[in-house]
């Protein structure tokens, strides 16, 4: 089934829209007909991005409207915000997907710490409280998905920073559709998108990796159902394997083992095993 709000003259707001998930999202949406708001912070590549959509979009360039935007700063998403109003008069789909991602573990530098959890986590933060407001108001189906990570679930050693920012967006996504679900009169409802293994950006593709697109079809199928968690598998991680490692991971407080059970070496081979 498809979903209501992925419907010709809706409106789509996707932050890190000039590349990678965001941008194979924007073509997406235009394709289907809906009107769309781009955010990044990257002028130069946000630019290149709206030219592709708008040849997506049945109104062309009436269709596309770009603002650079660094979803940091809650100014930015607010100037976001006032302008996809001013043009098309509504937000049905807010997809807070721009995110930073650095390398390292716990010892790394605290600006690094702080910028990460700035874009990833409080970037999410900010862009739903800056729209959701008008989104209850407009009295029409709506919805937010915002983008987390496998990583944010399993903690795989070796990117810490990164893996504690999306683990951040996984909880406050939950707890925001409980809020939402417990609205009298709400019709917005809010969706976690996890990624697996995706080519983005301008790294080169890997066999085992999925491109954009995947993700993109995924997500729009799993909204189509109504699904909350919307977990991608990849050329190399099947959704069984992908059972298997949340539920280990999980398994290691109800089981009381060390954390991170699958990399230790008293109980990596039980887990390969299991």
């Amino acid at each position: 089934m498809s979903d209501p709000v992925l419907a010709k003259g809706r409106v789509a707001v996707v932050t890190g829209a000039a590349s990678g998930i965001g941008l194979a999202a924007c073509k997406r949406f235009a394709a289907l007909g809906m009107r769309v708001a781009m955010a990044d912070n990257d002028a130069d590549e946000l630019r290149a991005a709206e030219a592709a959509v708008t040849g997506q979009a049945a109104g062309g360039g009436g269709d596309v409207l770009a603002v650079a935007t660094d979803v940091a700063k809650p100014a930015d998403l607010e100037r976001l915000r006032d302008a996809t109003y001013d043009r098309f008069g509504e937000t049905a789909l807010l997809m807070n997907n721009a995110a930073a991602r650095v390398a390292g573990g716990s010892r790394e530098d605290l600006d690094e710490w702080r910028h990460t959890m700035e874009v990833n986590f409080w970037g999410v933060v900010c862009g739903v409280r800056v729209f959701l407001p008008g989104m209850i108001e407009q009295g029409t189906p709506a919805r937010i998905v915002n983008t987390g990570s496998k990583q944010g679930i399993t903690n795989p050693p070796g990117n810490l920073i990164y893996n504690v920012s999306k683990s951040a967006v996984k909880t406050y996504t939950e707890g925001l559709q409980h809020e939402l679900r417990n609205t009298d009169g709400c019709q917005v409802t809010a969706h976690l998108l996890i990624p697996g293994w995706t080519t983005t950006g301008k790294r080169e593709h890997k066999p085992g990796a999925w491109l954009p697109d995947q993700v993109v079809e995924r997500m729009e199928a799993a909204l189509g159902r109504g699904d909350f968690y919307i977990l991608c598998p990849d050329n190399e991680v099947t959704s069984e394997m992908d059972r298997k490692r949340i539920l280990w991971g999980a398994g290691d407080i109800t089981e009381n083992r060390p954390p991170l059970s699958r990399w230790h070496v008293d109980w990596a081979e039980a887990f390969k095993k299991g």
